[in-house]
């Protein structure tokens, strides 16, 4: 795993510490989790916005028409 460094203004420090104390490496595993959701965030909004800008047309669109009922 790699480090980063990361210095953040003293009240983003203090709002950290409440929910995420340093103890029991609570704020790392905080930090990689806020991380990971912002990066998922990004790429989810670069394909919803390419998909916006040329979206699928109607004749490749999947037909589901005659889908069978899922039953777990």
């Amino acid at each position: 795993m790699k480090s980063i460094l990361l210095q953040l203004d003293e009240r983003t420090c203090r709002l950290l510490e409440r929910v995420a104390p340093a103890a029991r490496r609570q704020r790392a595993r905080f930090i990689r989790a806020a991380v990971l959701k912002a990066v998922m965030e990004a790429e989810e909004a670069r394909t919803r916005a390419a998909y916006q800008k040329k979206p699928d047309a109607e004749s490749e669109a999947d037909d589901w028409s005659t889908a069978e009922e899922f039953r777990p």
